[in-house]
């Protein structure tokens, strides 16, 4: 009896249900650990990147190109790995890409010249990539099963683990050298993986619904098929908006906090640190948030709130001020990312979810250097000021698309 089925058994009290029931609450714990595995080897890697430079001799320019490997590997990856999920299945594919993952992150600190960091890089970002689009693929099918919206769940594990990854790595770096660092990564990866992999092979991904509300009846299918790709590039370049924020966030606030506004450097290095506790706590609250307001009214309140929230955080006379905007940009932003791709794999399957994380990771690189480019022909906090329009859009964007796609608004 298919997945899905059992599923419609234990809604109505059949005899299934128990044991339909546990199967998607193993498939949820086991997706929730991929999500924290991945958040947790990709922090660990960046808090070692200082150590690494100086290990290869690299100057901050050969730094900058290698760190392009990992761009370049992911987008490319992401491109390919929604068929790669439709072939295999994205379980299969999410186990692979998290071993390919675990082992890796071990190989930068193996490196001793820019090239051979650029080219292992490559890889780390192809196995980067490819899990994403994979784990993610795999949410969006269990979340039709469970018809609960749980995806911003799945990213809160993935804010977590990038926190824990950060705080141990800051622990470790005067003790452990890079290398004993990152080989210690590949271990904890590939054990985890060990843990949780069997659960998703043994179990297939949730048979997807026999019908997902359609577009017009009227059209052609022809018609229909462009349609679901226009939709799923709207939800694509919603996540870019929220991604694009996060990025220059990350890169440029605390040096507005210390530039712009003169604060402590201890109080400038908490303006992201502030904006990421924030994200996770509102992708912790995303369930029962979307579960009250439905996905069209989610995205438009936090595209609203993060609008409002990063023109206070750019604009602000005070530093307490800024850190107020910057805390509340993350919430609005938190679960904006998760619906956009829920929503693009509810269209498309895999290949939609493929499609809306690149353009989401695209956002992640655009973010940085083009507050670069504002800062020097404008400045740093009108620059800034992008994030708030990006973030308007987005909320205008998603109410566009309000009867797109097989959500179900509540």
């Amino acid at each position: 009896m298919p997945l899905l089925n059992k599923v419609r058994t234990a809604a109505s009290g059949g005899s299934g249900g128990d044991t339909a029931t546990r199967s998607l609450s193993r498939l949820r714990s086991a997706l929730t650990l991929f999500f924290a595995l991945d958040g947790f080897l990709f922090a660990g890697w960046v808090v070692r990147i200082p150590a690494v430079k100086q290990q290869t001799g690299a100057s901050a320019g050969d730094l900058g190109l290698a760190l392009l490997g990992v761009s370049a590997g992911a987008v490319i990856t992401m491109t390919l790995t929604g068929r790669l999920c439709r072939r295999h299945g994205s379980h299969a594919v999410t186990v692979a890409t998290a071993v390919l993952l675990s082992l890796s992150v071990a190989l930068p600190a193996l490196t001793r010249s820019p090239l051979a960091l650029g080219l292992v890089l490559l890889v780390f970002g192809a196995a980067y990539g490819g899990i994403n689009v994979a784990m993610n693929s795999a949410a969006v099918d269990l979340v039709t099963a469970l018809r609960r919206p749980v995806m911003p769940s799945f990213h809160a594990a993935f804010s977590l683990g990038g926190m824990l990854g950060a705080g141990l790595g800051g622990l470790l770096a005067g003790s452990l050298s890079p290398t004993a660092h990152l080989l210690g990564l590949t271990v904890v990866g590939l054990a985890l993986t060990a843990a949780a992999g069997p659960v998703l092979l043994r179990h297939p991904s949730p048979v997807r619904p026999e019908s997902l509300p359609a577009p017009a009846a009227s059209g052609t299918p022809g018609a229909r098929a462009a349609g679901s790709r226009r939709t799923v590039l709207v939800f694509g370049v919603i996540a870019l908006c929220t991604a694009y924020g996060e990025g220059a966030l990350a890169d440029w606030g605390a040096l507005h906090l210390a530039q712009d506004l003169h604060a402590h450097p201890g109080v400038a290095a908490a303006g992201y640190s502030v904006f990421a506790l924030t994200m996770t706590a509102g992708r912790l609250s995303g369930t029962a948030l979307l579960e009250r307001l439905g996905q069209t009214r989610t995205l438009v309140a936090g595209g609203a709130t993060a609008a409002a929230g990063m023109l206070l955080g750019a604009l602000a006379p005070s530093v307490w001020a800024t850190l107020l905007g910057f805390a509340i940009t993350g919430l609005g932003l938190a679960n904006i990312f998760p619906v956009a791709v829920a929503r693009a794999g509810a269209v498309a399957g895999p290949g939609g979810v493929a499609t809306a994380s690149t353009l989401g990771y695209g956002g992640m690189l655009l973010g940085p250097p083009s507050i670069g480019f504002l800062a020097d022909w404008f400045s740093l906090p009108a620059a800034l000021t992008t994030i708030a329009v990006l973030a308007a859009g987005a909320a205008a964007m998603g109410y566009w698309a309000r009867n797109a796609g097989a959500a179900r608004e509540s």
